[in-house]
């Protein structure tokens, strides 16, 4: 029965955006230029993309994330102002690897129109992890490896050549000066997180969405939930995380901010009731930004926040 909903759903959806694609682009698409004839129009999926196509983009782009603070894109549903959006851009980014599942089939469709590009799409089979329990396919969170997202950045750079090649080589020179900008990232968490001492460096959160950023930085990690929120946890899963803490010694754990606390929080008052306290480490931001004009409403300043947060907590 649910399965059933959730294929209607996205039956009307999807029908929704060819509609839109069809009659409501505007003569203007695919011109490389918006109606005022400065910026084109990008949509991007979630607010890291979104500030990756901001960085790149410059001046001449008009960028428009769907997914907000807080927002977990492994339950969103397109909404039909979302469809609009999507039918009136010039070029659409997306992460793939199904992180946004219920809406692959949109993005099928308006590639079929113009550029929709997922950022993952050049990552190789051996940079991409594909965990057994999560059914064959791989784990969509790639921005937590920063020289994985570097990659991304230049798939975004040669999209928005391809929406916009007049401006190609402001396009490239602000690549490069973001990817600069992401390697000293890179170096910061490295340095940061290596001050951790080896047994204490491991990480707990709600669910499973750090793996690159463990096999990245070096840091065992656990997660109460698959790779998926989506996913169910129960009273073994539970127990499980439980024992794993006081077997560990572990001191810390971490909620989410696009995941419910409830989770976790279980987690912590089983692990006290076997006489082992664990207090909550502090707020990671795993599959989106912080509020905008704060610092962790960009790339940089949320992976920043979470690796002092958990070298604070850790340490």
């Amino acid at each position: 029965m649910l399965f059933s909903k959730v294929r209607k759903r996205i039956s009307i959806v999807l029908m929704t955006a060819l509609a839109v694609l069809v009659t409501g682009c505007g003569n203007d698409a695919g011109t490389g230029t918006s109606a005022n004839g400065d910026q084109i129009r990008a949509v991007a999926t979630t607010g890291m993309i979104g500030d990756l196509v901001h960085n790149i983009g410059g001046e001449h782009v008009a960028v428009e994330s769907l997914m907000g603070p807080g927002v977990d894109p492994h339950l969103y549903k397109a909404s039909q102002g979302d469809i609009a959006k999507l039918g009136q851009a010039q070029v659409v980014f997306y992460n793939g690897l199904h992180l946004e599942g219920k809406m692959t089939d949109v993005f099928e469709q308006i590639s079929k129109q113009k550029p929709a590009i997922a950022v993952s799409e050049r990552m190789t089979e051996q940079e991409l992890h594909k965990p057994a329990e999560f059914d064959g396919q791989h784990d969509p969170h790639v921005w937590f490896d920063v020289k994985l997202w570097m990659k991304a950045a230049d798939r975004v750079k040669d999209g928005l050549i391809e929406a916009d090649p007049a401006h190609k080589e402001q396009y490239e020179a602000n690549a490069t000066a973001y990817k600069k900008q992401l390697q000293e990232l890179d170096d910061y968490a490295r340095e940061q997180l290596a001050t951790i001492p080896k047994e204490n460096r491991v990480l707990v959160t709600a669910h499973d969405a750090f793996g690159y950023f463990g096999s990245a930085y070096d840091i065992e990690v656990m997660g109460l939930q698959g790779l998926s929120t989506d996913s169910e946890y129960g009273l073994k899963d539970v127990q499980k995380l439980v024992d794993a803490l006081v077997e560990k010694k572990i001191k810390a754990v971490f909620v989410e901010s696009s995941v419910p606390k409830k989770a976790i929080e279980a987690v912590v008052q089983g692990a006290n009731a076997k006489h082992h306290q664990v207090q909550i480490g502090g707020e990671l931001y795993s599959d989106a930004l912080g509020d905008a004009g704060t610092a962790e409403g960009t790339y940089i300043g949320m992976v920043r926040h979470n690796v002092d947060s958990i070298v604070k907590a850790l340490k």
